[in-house]
């Protein structure tokens, strides 16, 4: 059976695409639940677009394919640079500096969950112990420095 996924996007988000890529960053690649969790401790302006982008790719996946959030997986989010609001601010002497205000579009993919039966935990292993330890100390030898300076 085929992965099902759907989408959602915001566009024309009037934050700085920089400033959204630092919250999109930590949910890229969790599960639905685990990313809301995420994004409900931080306190970043970009936190409530992209709660409600994905509360809306999760309610397009109930409508279209009566999935439940936990089955859902954030498989790309992608924050794309939008136009640029070009001001002045005043400067000494007369002249002018520009100012861009940036906006961003995002772009949400949601996948199905892969039901794979149960998940093998892998244990570490401890390194090799079958080493010979030798009476000489495996530390690297410190060049000798002269005790008296070279002159010519």
């Amino acid at each position: 059976m085929a992965q099902r996924s759907v989408s959602a996007q915001v566009s024309f988000l009037k934050i700085a695409p920089r400033k959204v890529r630092l919250v999109a960053q930590l949910v890229r690649g969790l599960t639905v639940p685990v990313a809301l969790t995420q994004l409900s401790v931080l306190r970043k302006r970009s936190v409530d677009p992209l709660r409600k982008l994905i509360d809306s790719a999760c309610a397009n996946a109930r409508h279209r394919f009566e999935l439940k959030p936990e089955q859902l997986l954030i498989k790309t989010l992608t924050v794309d640079e939008g136009p640029k609001l070009k001001r002045f601010r005043p400067r000494a002497f007369g002249r002018a500096a520009g100012i861009l205000k940036r906006s961003s579009h995002i772009h949400l993919t949601l996948t199905e969950l892969a039901e794979t039966g149960p998940k093998k935990v892998a244990q570490k292993t401890a390194p090799d112990q079958t080493k010979v330890q030798s009476g000489k100390s495996e530390s690297k030898a410190k060049p000798k420095l002269p005790s008296q300076p070279v002159t010519k």
